[in-house]
């Protein structure tokens, strides 16, 4: 019976040995950045500091403060859209925060291709 696929005598060549366990190495350490970000918490700011908003590295919004001087009962829209802002700038911080250290790892190779 012939034997299909696979490395002849079940062996990784030298060469791709050595690449699997490189790779294998990348993911671990990019785990755990990943779990280091996800505990990480990033504060972003809307209306010169009018808005405040902390969320953690799984996008999770913690706290969110509002100073009295951004609360006018005549105008919400203006506190909606400075909350909005601070909420879109949170996110964006967390991201770049998450690829900057993913890209320290990789050294510029997408973290995609490994699933």
């Amino acid at each position: 019976m012939s034997r299909r696929g696979g490395f002849p005598g079940g062996q990784i060549p030298g060469g791709m040995n050595n690449m699997l366990k490189q790779a294998q190495k990348m993911q671990r350490q990019m785990e755990a950045a990943q779990k280091e970000l996800e505990e990480k918490e990033i504060t972003a700011t809307a209306g010169g500091g009018a808005v405040s908003v902390t969320m953690t590295g799984k996008h999770e919004v913690k706290k969110i403060t509002i100073s009295p001087d951004a609360v006018d009962p005549d105008d919400v829209e203006t506190l909606e859209d400075l909350v909005t802002a601070a909420v879109n700038e949170a996110v964006k911080m967390v991201n770049d925060a998450s690829q900057q250290s993913m890209s320290r790892i990789s050294g510029g190779i997408s973290p995609d291709i490994f699933g």
